[in-house]
């Protein structure tokens, strides 16, 4: 539903306003991101979003304009299994689980056999609201044009997330599942509910001064003031290892920072007075708001369920854990029991800042006939940016040490060598990582000559950083390798994109005289082609074992041989790389690494290449003009129209990529080749959703009036 509002009081005061109102029921059924694979086992999403816009708009005078508009949006939307409604224990499945909330068969896996039930991230629920407020002052004066102004925002973010609340159970047989005897199994239970809410405010100032009749500048600055993110209910804690339980309840997370200036310049030059050469260059500071999801919402890889300080195992709303007692199901007993407090934290370095990145470009764009050439520089700096590190990860020389004293460091065992003895993992939220990226961006335009329209558009560039996002959806994202030297981890960004070319062409053929005008006239083509380097990517084992001695399960191997990359649905030679120990010959476990040999693996980060992606699409239309008023458009379009395979990532669609897919032979090595499981269309983010699909051809027709 959409209402509209529009009413000038008088020629000088006009009164804008908007409401939005939409209402869905979405569903996951092949289980990409929720669902369970079998039926039954759905994941259902309703979903409401609202949206209010106000403007008003003052004229103060023929130089003077005043708008201020008021915005508030609400989004609300919940993950449900399909069969949420379901108790288990009316079939005799006791889970201890009593809260309607967190009904739902719990997910059952069994080898060689679908998984039961859906993913243990159910259920969830989120409610986003957010007042926006702004006003704008222009000024025309004289060769200036002064804009300033004031920006507030408020957003509140209401989240529930009973991760592994109706618990999860592995078997290691059928007959195992068939008698009710799991051999692992967890479950957690308390209240996930947070509340957060954080108010920014900014102000601005900038002024376009047209210098001479060639030259115009455009200078300002702008401050914003992030507010710190609090919890309505101070469940906000931060590690402090002198404390009984190594936590701190506290009211302000992190330290205010007043220091957000941001001054921008920039020009545009016309070097001849004719308007066919023109120059433009521009450099500024851009701040980044603190993202709400970084307080409440991680999936780091290490932890099963460390979402942010709002969650911990002591205090007034306490997340618990339990593992499955061995035994044989009985409805009179609860397979759960004796609960823990979480083993793990992600906290929040107190004196973290707001990131920060440098924009700058330079660029010249000259007219050559009919058509447009464009050449620029385009760079870019971040600084302060997020990225978190384990801060009870061991170095190398305490690992070795260990190691040496036959201590042991396999994954899922704590270790015996933690700084802080309170926990497992603790992940530390920073605002220390880096970035850089430079490019080269030339395009060619032409439009509408003799019925040819097109534009070439090419960029070389290279993004270089030491964390790619706040998450770590892929390992190593955000969560270097070796937390005691996270600067090792710096090396291309996981969407750095050396090349990319495109090309948009369309011609409409010449009309003809004579009869059958209408068949021979409105005659065209148009096609998009793309071409683009693949994108970066690096090796982790999956879970098989603890080989750095780390414990974080998911190391990075050894380069042991030439990197060689295969051709068709083979990505790359597993058997260049080697689990980081030195096997003794009884096995590929960690649990054979010879003592003292366990090491951070060798390959960098994101230092291998994706296939390279190369596509067109091509269409032939036809327009007819029916009446005077009525036109027919009758279109025959091929997407992928040679039909070329394009394999996507090699992290998707499992946002990992494992050297020990295919096995390891007796000293640790990979074997064969890596098989690529996912092309563009089903995997997400290579390049985009819905590319890279097999041949398609589309007929449409289209009738406007």
């Amino acid at each position: 539903m959409i209402a509209k509002v529009d009413h000038n009081f008088n020629p000088n005061n006009m009164l804008t306003g908007r409401y939005y109102f939409g209402d869905s029921d979405q569903s996951f059924p092949f289980a990409q991101l929720a669902g369970g694979l079998l039926p039954g086992f759905n994941t259902i999403t309703p979903t409401r979003v609202q949206l209010i816009s106000l403007s008003y708009v003052k004229v103060i005078n023929a130089n003077q304009l005043n708008e201020a508009r008021l915005g508030w949006n609400r989004f609300v939307e919940g993950f449900f299994p399909e069969d949420r409604n379901f108790d288990p224990s009316s079939i005799g499945l006791n889970t201890g689980v009593t809260s309607p909330f967190d009904f739902g068969l719990p997910k059952m896996s069994v080898p060689g056999f679908s998984v039961i039930a859906a993913t243990n991230s159910e259920q969830s629920a989120r409610v986003d609201s957010n007042w926006h407020f702004i006003d704008n002052y222009s000024w025309k004066a004289g060769r200036h044009d002064v804009k300033f102004g004031y920006e507030f925002r408020r957003t509140t973010i209401a989240l529930t997330q009973d991760n592994t609340f109706r618990g999860k159970f592995s078997f290691d047989s059928l007959s195992q599942f068939l008698q009710g005897i799991a051999s692992s199994g967890k479950i957690a239970q308390g209240n996930t509910r947070r509340h957060t809410v954080e108010n920014n405010h900014g102000f601005y100032i900038q002024d376009s001064f047209r210098w001479t009749p060639r030259l115009t500048v455009n200078a300002g600055v702008r401050w914003d003031y992030f507010g710190v993110v609090r919890e309505r209910s101070n469940l906000f804690y931060r590690f402090d290892p002198a404390a009984v339980d190594g936590l701190d309840r506290v009211a302000q997370l992190y330290d205010k920072d007043y220091n957000n200036f941001a001054p921008r310049i920039g020009l545009a030059y016309d070097v001849t007075g004719k308007g066919r050469t023109v120059v433009r260059a521009g450099w500024g500071f851009f701040y980044d708001a603190f993202a709400q999801d970084i307080f409440l919402g991680h999936i780091p890889y290490n932890c099963a369920f460390c979402p942010g300080p709002a969650y911990t195992g002591i205090g007034p709303s306490p997340i618990m854990t339990s593992t499955a007692n061995g035994t044989a199901f009985d409805p009179n007993t609860p397979a759960f029991s004796d609960f823990l407090g979480l083993g793990d934290f992600f906290g929040t370095d107190k004196h973290i800042r707001t990131p920060y990145t440098q924009n700058f470009n330079l660029n010249v764009q000259q007219q050559l006939g009919k058509a447009v050439l464009q050449v620029g520089y385009v760079g870019a700096r971040g600084t302060k940016l997020f990225r978190f590190r384990d801060i009870n990860q061991p170095s190398q020389d305490q690992i070795t040490a260990a190691d040496l004293a036959n201590g042991t460091t396999d994954y899922g065992v704590p270790r015996n060598f933690p700084q802080f003895s309170q926990f497992f993992y603790i992940n530390m939220e920073e605002s220390t990582a880096s970035s850089t990226y430079h490019a080269l961006q030339t395009s060619l335009r032409m439009n509408s000559w003799r019925g040819v329209t097109s534009s070439v558009n090419f960029v070389w560039s290279h993004s270089i950083d030491n964390a790619s996002d706040s998450e770590d959806f892929i390992p190593n994202a955000a969560q270097p390798q070796d937390s005691t030297r996270p600067s090792l981890d710096r090396g291309n960004s996981n969407f750095d994109i050396r090349r990319r070319f495109s090309w948009n062409f369309g011609y409409d053929l010449p009309h003809f005289g004579g009869n059958w005008a209408k068949v021979k006239n409105g005659w065209g083509f148009s096609g998009v082609v793309n071409l683009q380097d693949g994108q970066p990517f690096q090796l982790n084992y999956n879970f098989e074992g603890d080989y750095s001695g780390a414990g974080q399960g998911f190391d990075r191997p050894d380069v042991v041989g030439p990197i060689r990359y295969g051709s068709g649905a083979n990505s790359i030679d597993l058997t260049s790389f080697q689990v980081p120990c030195t096997l003794d010959g009884g096995g590929t476990a960690d649990t054979n690494c010879l003592a003292g040999t366990r090491h951070f693996g060798t390959l960098g980060r994101d230092s291998l290449r994706a296939p390279a992606f190369k596509e067109l699409n091509f269409s032939i239309f036809k327009k007819t003009a029916l009446t005077e008023r009525v036109n027919l458009q009758f279109n025959v379009d091929f997407f992928n129209i040679f039909n070329h395979p394009n394999f996507a990532n090699p992290n998707l669609p499992n946002f990992i990529t494992d050297p020990a897919n295919n096995g390891l032979d007796n000293t640790g090595r990979g074997l064969g080749f890596l098989p690529l499981t996912a092309t563009g269309d089903v995997g997400i983010g290579n390049p985009f959703l819905g590319g890279g699909g097999p041949r398609g051809v589309q007929f449409s027709a289209k009738v406007t009036f």
